[in-house]
């Protein structure tokens, strides 16, 4: 019986580039089922507590990745899929995947999916300022544009968040009240009275953004259906948009799904946010025009991505961790993130209004 990947390292007391024997073994069963001989691998980077890998392998017929999708089969054939089409049917700036000898796309080993790509030369991350936020959501809006019109192979999941918008933003407002029931029973710890003293506001937030969800014509837009909105990459940003040969390039497609494209820019630009320690109108504007160009923002998904900032997604993405270990994550470094993020989210709302006021259509007002 074959034996499967399991993660290897749940506890992270290894050394992060440590890859078990067995697989090291599979690596090799795989690549001989590629028409090129090994010269070297390099561990590049893994995912211990999930199975997953990457190898950066130098061959005979140049640099590849060697991956491990750590995900279900049936949904890495999804992104895999996808990665295909926007090679060969659209021209994408994304790593051409290598075939087997026997022509196929992938090889199934371990209970997972490997594959073969291309490895770009030379990559390098763009600029952390404003210039360098343009190029990024600009390549962002060309691969959104890009991915329309996908239709996952044969035996892949139908990996969909289209629908999903009013669930995710229910279970924010649900957490909120779990964020107070374990902030009481861990009063000690060193975070807990900032939580409960912050709390109630990002509630309310969190409240009236799903009743903006509610009243918008999100229910009219996702019923356009998957294919016609086109795929979020879900983990964008300065390490997975780079500049390389041609312009932009985007990697690591293995958590694509089909979504409300402006998912991608929100979270793009509230990370960026976040790094800068507040709300920069100059920036907002200068990314969502660089975005527009590639991919045009109508009235209707502007609206939605307004209503998306509102969401106390920097206050949730942060807090949520003490839900599964309380006396390790309520500590004072939880405690000085979260006074970080009230004075952050001061900064917000004056420029959301100053967006909804100023921005319309691809351009200010």
């Amino acid at each position: 019986m074959e034996q499967l990947i399991t993660p290897w390292d749940s506890d992270e007391i290894l050394d992060d580039l440590y890859v078990p024997q067995y697989i090291e073994e599979m690596a090799q069963q795989v690549i001989n089922q590629y028409d090129f001989k090994v010269n070297s691998m390099e561990v590049i980077t893994t995912k211990a507590d999930k199975g997953g890998l990457i190898w950066k392998i130098n061959t005979s017929k140049g640099p590849k990745s060697l991956k491990i999708l750590h995900r279900r089969p049936s949904r890495s054939l999804f992104s895999i899929g996808a990665q295909e089409y926007l090679v060969n049917v659209k021209k994408a700036r994304v790593p051409p995947i290598v075939k087997t000898k026997s022509g196929s796309n992938i090889v199934e080993m371990g209970g997972k999916i490997w594959f073969v790509a291309d490895w770009i030369e030379p990559l390098y991350q763009v600029s952390a300022d404003i210039e360098g936020a343009k190029l990024l959501s600009n390549a962002i809006g060309e691969f959104h544009q890009l991915s329309q019109g996908y239709v996952p192979p044969k035996g892949a999941e139908n990996a969909s968040r289209l629908f999903r918008w009013p669930n995710a933003y229910k279970k924010i407002v649900r957490k909120m009240t779990w964020f107070k029931d374990v902030a009481k029973l861990y009063s000690e710890m060193p975070a807990s009275r900032t939580i409960l003293d912050t709390v109630d506001i990002f509630e309310e937030q969190a409240k009236k953004a799903l009743t903006m969800l509610e009243q918008s014509s999100y229910q009219q837009m996702v019923s356009k259906g998957n294919k016609e909105w086109g795929l979020v990459h879900q983990d964008y940003g300065w390490s997975n948009g780079q500049m390389g040969p041609g312009g932009m390039w985007i990697i690591d497609l293995d958590g694509v799904a089909y979504d409300i494209p402006i998912r991608d820019l929100r979270k793009l630009i509230t990370g960026s946010m976040d790094d800068l320690g507040k709300w920069d109108i100059n920036w907002i504007v200068g990314m969502l025009e660089a975005y527009n160009e590639a991919n045009p923002i109508t009235d209707d998904l502007f609206e939605i991505l307004l209503i998306d900032f509102s969401l106390p997604n920097l206050y949730y993405k942060n807090v949520k961790e003490m839900l599964i270990e309380p006396t390790i994550a309520l500590n004072s470094e939880l405690d000085s993130v979260v006074q970080r993020i009230v004075e952050i989210d001061k900064t917000k709302w004056p420029i959301i209004e100053q967006l909804r006021k100023e921005w319309r259509g691809g351009n200010r007002k």
